[in-house]
């Protein structure tokens, strides 16, 4: 869990002029249950920044506080073009504070509510914009589980963002059978499996609820929407639902892969992105001269497809569009993380390391997919190490150190592991 920064002192309420000496308070963009959240300034740079507020009163339940402990690790963990960044989380002993991207054109639903639906094609850039997105958190090990127009925000480009994570979970979450099983989302966005209670795969119901999102967009109204909501309920297990006659026969046959009521069956992210309606106009990014968007996207190696970084991920390691961030000059390891690209695949890294860590008595413990956990004797320190396949040739090594001591921690990866594995080091950056 990462720590809360916490702070001491009068001035920490909202309604007052400055937060923390560092964000200038504006008005009040919406409120929910346990949280408001506020439109700010950054004093320092002049920034518009959205600052969520949570009272501790009202999550004084522990699985509450779990949850909010959670949201921060997981939105920490994320960085894309198509989700609101988390710059950084502050407390005091009644509140805990989101500093979080402000996303000036607000959210997804008020502009369906106003519009009453959207053409096909503006239909589909959303779409497009927010599958990208939910295919790199489940690469990131997190499944949203509450997607819907509410959740989704619209930046002053018309660009899509995701938001609000709090009912999201993590692959550490999920049980030997594979399967997640606490009941959350939205009624008319749950998926099917959810309501017969005996377990579902996060991934599979974040795209059920994708394809809800999308028949929204097009339609303007719900494909499964009943004032009685057990009738709801038998209507989304059934699958039955209608599309109206101004849809394309494309878009219908779509539809009906991603609302198959059963998960098995049901249309996964990789066979969405090849999908001919889902790539019409889908908007390229050109990284090194290279169309990788395009190339990952069509990969059809179910190995490399697991460890490919696409251009979305890449930018994420910059600031911006400017790649300059993705270099780091002087050769110093951060503080607490580090990522580099080196020569190699990502098994021979992973073979590496396990290596070294068997003659330096460390305990390793492999994680889903391309990762692993490392963790020094006497439980001294812990870090973790994920690996990404950029190209055929080269890989991405992503370190983090998770708990314990930092300096241990930067002795071992400087002295050790680094120039173990990065030998071949050709870029490294924050």
């Amino acid at each position: 869990m990462p720590e809360i920064e916490q702070f001491s002192g009068a001035n920490t309420a909202p309604s007052e002029s400055c937060l923390f000496g560092k964000y200038e308070v504006g008005k009040l963009l919406g409120c929910g249950a346990f949280a408001k959240v506020y439109h700010a300034r950054d004093i320092r740079n002049g920034q518009s920044v959205a600052v969520k507020v949570i009272n501790k009163k009202r999550i004084a339940n522990p699985t509450l506080m779990t949850n909010i402990k959670r949201e921060i690790s997981i939105m920490r963990r994320l960085s894309h073009p198509h989700i609101v960044k988390l710059f950084e989380v502050l407390a005091t002993k009644t509140k805990i504070y989101f500093i979080m991207e402000f996303v000036k054109g607000g959210e997804l639903f008020s502009k369906i509510s106003k519009q009453g639906r959207f053409s096909e094609d503006l239909s589909r850039k959303y779409f497009q914009q927010l599958i990208l997105a939910v295919r790199y958190c489940h690469s990131r090990g997190v499944y949203h589980r509450d997607l819907k127009p509410e959740n989704l925000l619209v930046d002053e480009n018309g660009d899509l963002k995701v938001s609000d994570f709090g009912l999201s979970a993590l692959t550490e979450q999920v049980q030997q059978d594979g399967l997640l099983y606490t009941l959350c989302g939205t009624p008319a966005y749950v998926a099917p499996e959810i309501l017969t209670k005996k377990g579902y795969d996060g991934e599979k119901v974040d795209i059920w609820s994708c394809g809800i999102i999308l028949f929204v967009l097009n339609a303007g109204y719900l494909p499964f929407n009943d004032p009685n909501l057990m009738v709801m309920y038998k209507k989304i297990y059934k699958g039955e639902f209608r599309c109206p006659k101004w849809m394309s026969t494309d878009l219908k046959r779509f539809l009906s892969r991603l609302l198959d009521t059963n998960p098995m069956t049901r249309i996964s992210i990789d066979e969405i992105i090849k999908d001919p309606w889902f790539r019409k106009s889908l908007k390229r990014i050109k990284f090194f001269q290279e169309d990788i968007a395009n190339e990952e996207q069509l990969e059809d190696d179910d190995d490399i497809k697991k460890t490919s970084m696409n251009a979305f991920d890449l930018i994420s390691f910059s600031s911006g569009l400017n790649l300059s961030g993705l270099f780091n000059e002087s050769g110093n390891p951060m503080e607490n993380s580090e990522k580099a690209v080196v020569e190699g695949i990502p098994e021979k890294i992973m073979e590496r390391v396990e290596e070294l860590a068997k003659k330096e008595n460390i305990k390793v413990k492999r994680k889903k997919e391309w990762g692993m956990e490392i963790k020094v004797q006497n439980g001294k320190f812990t870090m973790s190490l994920d690996v990404y396949s950029l190209t055929d040739r080269f890989t991405v090594v992503e370190v983090e150190r998770t708990d314990g001591d930092a300096a241990l921690y930067r002795e071992l990866w400087t002295n050790k592991i680094k120039p173990l594995i990065l030998g071949q080091l050709l870029l490294s950056g924050s």
